[in-house]
């Protein structure tokens, strides 16, 4: 019997830490449910809340993008017409120089042109305004000493005032009308006989 009442004994003493375990157990399982509410009650507010809230959320969001692009849009305009200016700007320089180039280049090709004329005896448009007052004083005296009518001179002077009419090439018909004398021709060579 001493063997039996250990037993219960045994029996007795795992039942109290078991009954503890399952209080335990019992206390934790309401704490984990009561949480698991707290944390579901939450999230219903926030959705109620976000509902209510969102669309005046949602209206200031858009403000303040409106703000954001109005202003990256002033910034970048202020960009774009400073980068416009400086383009401008350069262009400008390149184009005076260009100028100043295409001058100087047409400076040298005209001394050049001149100065070939001038090695060919062509005169140079000074010389010949020289030479038409030169001769228009001549005229003058000529007049004078000869006290002849005026109205012919004038009516000489004015075929002569117009352009002239571009050179014909009348040597060319000439050269063509004049024959030259044949020569007479040579006899033809004979072979020697050997």
């Amino acid at each position: 019997m001493a063997k039996l009442k250990k037993s219960v004994r045994a029996k007795s003493s795992a039942g109290k830490p078991n009954a503890d375990l399952q209080a335990k157990a019992e206390q934790m399982s309401r704490s984990i449910v009561d949480s698991a509410q707290q944390i579901w009650m939450a999230g219903v507010g926030a959705f109620t809340r976000a509902q209510g809230e969102g669309s005046k959320l949602f209206e200031a969001l858009v403000k303040e993008g409106m703000n954001i692009e109005q202003t990256t849009r002033k910034i970048a305009t202020g960009k774009v017409d400073a980068v416009r200016d400086a383009v401008e700007d350069r262009v400008g320089v390149v184009r005076e120089r260009a100028v100043d180039t295409w001058d100087r280049l047409e400076t040298v090709f005209e001394t050049r042109v001149q100065r070939a004329l001038n090695r060919l005896g062509v005169p140079s448009r000074e010389d010949l305004a020289d030479l038409t007052s030169r001769v228009n004083e001549l005229n003058g005296e000529l007049r004078k000493l000869s006290g002849s009518a005026p109205s012919r001179r004038k009516a000489a002077k004015a075929p002569a005032s117009r352009k002239p009419a571009p050179a014909r090439k009348p040597a060319a018909k000439k050269a063509k009308a004049v024959r030259k004398p044949a020569l007479p021709k040579a006899p033809k060579p004979v072979a020697p006989n050997n």
